[in-house]
């Protein structure tokens, strides 16, 4: 191995090292739980538990921060995953949503998951519970449809 590449692996390594020191803030922020989706809408259990496995962790205060969320540059990539999901849509917040955007937020879930969009590639590959069926999706996509 040849100097500059003994350099060049010792400074991404003292990199990774450094990193290790500068983690994001991995918060689950406080919510007043009768403002949460299951207590508001109050879903079908079939519903509440695709939610619970495949949405949750990501669009909610109740994320569950796995081992790897500790460990940069992972930590990085999860912690701006979550932040950017609680921003769509987080589910700890429904009570404080104007039944419009209710509405609306149960029409982009039924997009997304429909196209196979949500979950995230990278959340089904490391959380295969997650990945969602066609019958998951129909049954997240009935929510969208406005009782009688």
């Amino acid at each position: 191995m040849g100097g500059k590449t003994k350099v060049g692996l010792l400074a991404l390594a003292a990199v990774i090292v450094v990193a290790q020191f500068l983690q994001p803030a991995r918060e689950n922020p406080p919510s007043e739980p009768s403002d949460s989706f299951e207590v508001v809408a109050n879903p079908p259990p079939q519903a509440r538990e695709i939610i619970a496995r495949a949405c949750q962790d990501c669009h909610s205060n109740r994320t569950a921060w796995p081992w790897y969320s500790r460990v940069a540059p992972a930590s990085w990539l999860v912690a701006n995953d979550v932040s950017e999901a609680r921003q769509h849509l987080n589910l700890s917040a429904w009570g404080r949503m104007t039944p419009e955007r209710r509405l609306q937020s149960l029409g982009d879930v039924c997009r997304e998951v429909a196209a196979g969009d949500m979950p995230l590639w990278q959340y089904r590959l490391l959380h295969p519970p997650a990945r969602l069926t066609k019958g998951d999706a129909d049954v997240l996509c009935l929510l969208s449809v406005p009782s009688r």
